[in-house]
């Protein structure tokens, strides 16, 4: 597995400028090996920074087309007193801060975009929901649109686009939760006393994220800088520190968020 690399940007916007070239090389490069390129994205600030894709060159030249997104995580949004509330629609649900900030704004196929099934996330299931989208998964497997990763058999996307909590939680794996420990059998797992609003998630595992060709952990400000230098310096054990890739791991980070680091500099 690859040891994490780090990228130091002065700005949101330098960094998203690099984010955009860093997805779209990816995807010029599994598009002509396989024809297909898998991406898993996450909730938070991410899809704030993918901005860039949406402009010339990228909005153009990327082959959409070919595009299959899968999610790292997902809140599982039911409201606790209107029962009629979709999973999809509320203002928690990464899939829709996906679908606003990006999706609707590009030509991915529908068919192509793989979400939480909708009414067990109104229903608020999450141990179902779990399931479900682990046989998903599976499904997409059984297509030869996701790769397995060696002889373990675990999914392997293509490039994962991951974010960190302050608390120095990836997906919704968070410190201190049994989440994190699970190795050998699921794919998909849930929980339903997550620290951080709503409760119910579901979440790749980590031998799920770890097994990607490509991760990519893209964090911003102060606030998240003494759990970055957690997870890089291993000063401290936090979920994200444990993040790795089978080709290449890339922290891309601001200053601010890199403040806390040894012997940090920017690049640009």
């Amino acid at each position: 597995m690859a040891p994490p690399k780090k990228i130091i940007f002065k700005t949101k916007d330098e960094l998203a400028v690099e984010l955009a070239k860093y997805t779209a090389n990816l995807s010029s490069k599994f598009c002509k090996e396989r024809g297909i390129f898998t991406v898993v994205l996450s909730g938070g600030d991410l899809i704030s920074w993918l901005w860039k894709l949406l402009e010339p060159p990228y909005i153009d030249s990327v082959e959409w087309s070919k595009w299959h997104v899968f999610w790292v995580d997902e809140r599982v949004c039911a409201h606790p007193f209107y029962s009629y509330i979709c999973g999809w629609d509320d203002a928690n649900s990464n899939y829709k801060l996906a679908y606003d900030g990006f999706l609707s704004k590009v030509p991915i196929l529908a068919e192509n975009i793989n979400a939480i099934d909708k009414e067990l996330g109104a229903e608020g299931n999450a141990e179902l929901a779990a399931e479900r989208y682990e046989e998903c998964l599976k499904q997409k497997v059984n297509e030869n649109i996701i790769q397995t990763y060696k002889s373990s058999g675990f999914p392997q996307f293509d490039l994962q686009l991951l974010g960190m909590g302050p608390d120095g939680h990836m997906a919704s794996l968070f410190p201190g939760h049994d989440q994190i420990n699970e190795k050998k059998v699921k794919w998909v797992t849930f929980i339903t006393d997550s620290p951080k609003p709503p409760p119910k998630r579901i979440t790749f595992t980590l031998p799920v994220i770890n097994c990607a060709s490509y991760n990519v952990m893209a964090v911003c400000d102060e606030e998240q800088a003494d759990s970055v230098a957690a997870a890089l310096d291993h000063t401290k054990d936090v979920p994200a520190g444990r993040l790795t890739a089978d080709v290449e791991v890339v922290w891309f980070l601001d200053q601010a968020a890199a403040s806390k680091l040894k012997g940090w500099c920017s690049i640009l």
